[in-house]
């Protein structure tokens, strides 16, 4: 079996390709031939097929959207992917196409490419874009918003859910082009790493398309040490929809009860250390740190105020016995079992965060218990192996049918 491997992304960027890597070293320590394809990037991790990847765009840099202008159609359709990717098939012949985070600079273009050549395509949905133009199923004002349904993609324009009207007609355009050329009907299959996610983009896309396969993680990375040094502790993305700001005004009425760690970096990260001083924010911290700052913490909060997937932290977390205490949205609640592995949430009620902050923080040996439920659940639910192993079954099953 060949399998191409299509990402954006060809280094560490976030929980995507955290998945994405775990995937690929799997086929390729059980003998499966994998085949690169991404975008050039002083980052990336070494492939001996880099000299199909395309050139490096950055549409998030300083000049990011006069680059968007430059280059409108190639944000939509990318003429070089396309080439590129054409002849990466002709010379390898892959028997399935496995792609992951391939918008704007790969774009869904080359799905019809693969199609031509009779490759079998996978797609694993690791956001809504195919529900939400801008991918993050939130509106301008940050609040979850699933209005767009997988059709109505003008309402991102007239809401400039972007807070850039020109941004906000290019993703309009782009939503309504792949959907006009059928893009996203060419897909064999759909992966989706939590039940909501599944349930959301059958919006658009048949239901019996779509099959739940959740992120795994190598356990086998990650001992619990069943005690902590009494904090909690937030590691992520520090930006207003990970609803960072209201666990810190939470945690502001408990300060002198319960430290608290803030692991990570993002846009807000200035104006959260300036306004919470009470905190301890300890900026980017990676992997043999980072885990021994999560090993130790008595709870990990996940505060999100967006609608997560199947996150990367929370099975960290769990790997490591810790209890979670979490908001109810998206697919947190199919990771987090009230009361059992953790505690939930209304997203951004910061007085019921607050309460379960101190109920958990109270009861040392309650904390313990959970730590070995979601430790438990972790092992029974979400292995690398096992993920792996399904995955392989999903390739196999496409090839025979």
């Amino acid at each position: 079996m060949k399998v191409l491997i299509a990402n954006k992304f060809f280094w560490l960027k976030g929980g995507s390709e955290k998945v994405l890597f775990q995937e690929r070293e799997f086929l390729i320590n059980n003998g499966i031939k994998v085949i690169d394809f991404s975008m050039h990037d002083p980052r990336n991790f070494p492939s001996e097929y880099s000299s199909y990847f395309v050139s490096h765009i950055d549409y998030h840099g300083a000049n990011g959207f006069q680059t968007k202008l430059k280059n409108a159609f190639k944000f939509i359709h990318s003429p070089e992917a396309v080439r590129k990717i054409r002849a990466l098939i002709q010379k390898e012949k892959p028997d399935t196409a496995h792609l992951h985070n391939i918008y704007h600079q790969l774009t869904p273009s080359i799905i019809h490419t693969l199609k031509e050549h009779g490759v079998k395509v996978v797609l694993t949905l690791h956001d809504g874009k195919l529900i939400c133009p801008t991918y993050l199923m939130l509106d301008r004002d940050l609040k979850s918003c699933l209005e767009c349904q997988g059709r109505h993609f003008y309402k991102p324009f007239f809401k400039n859910c972007a807070n850039s009207r020109l941004q906000s007609f290019l993703l309009m355009v782009e939503a309504y082009w792949h959907k006009f050329f059928k893009s996203y009907d060419k897909v064999d299959l759909f992966i989706s790493p939590s039940r909501f996610l599944a349930e959301v983009v059958a919006m658009r896309v048949p239901r019996e398309k779509i099959v739940v396969l959740r992120n795994g993680i190598d356990l086998n990375e990650y001992r619990p040490p069943y005690e902590d040094e009494e904090y909690a502790l937030y590691f992520g993305r520090l930006s207003r929809e990970k609803g960072v700001e209201t666990l810190l005004k939470a945690h502001w009425e408990v300060a002198g009860e319960i430290p608290l760690k803030i692991v990570g970096t993002g846009p807000i990260e200035a104006e959260l250390r300036t306004k919470y001083p009470e905190a301890e924010f300890l900026g980017y911290r990676t992997g043999e740190e980072l885990k021994s700052l999560v090993a130790r913490a008595s709870f990990v909060v996940v505060p999100s105020e967006c609608y997560e997937n199947c996150p990367m932290t929370v099975l960290e977390a769990m790997a490591l016995g810790k209890p979670i205490i979490a908001s109810r949205i998206g697919g947190l609640p199919e990771l987090v079992e009230e009361g059992k592995t953790g505690l939930l949430f209304e997203a951004g009620n910061g007085e019921e965060l607050k309460e379960k902050m101190l109920f958990l923080w109270k009861d040392r040996e309650l904390r313990y218990e959970m730590g070995r439920a979601a430790r438990e659940k972790a092992e029974r639910e979400f292995s690398l192996k096992k993920h792996c192993e399904e995955l392989l079954r999903i390739y196999r099953g496409l090839l025979e049918n």
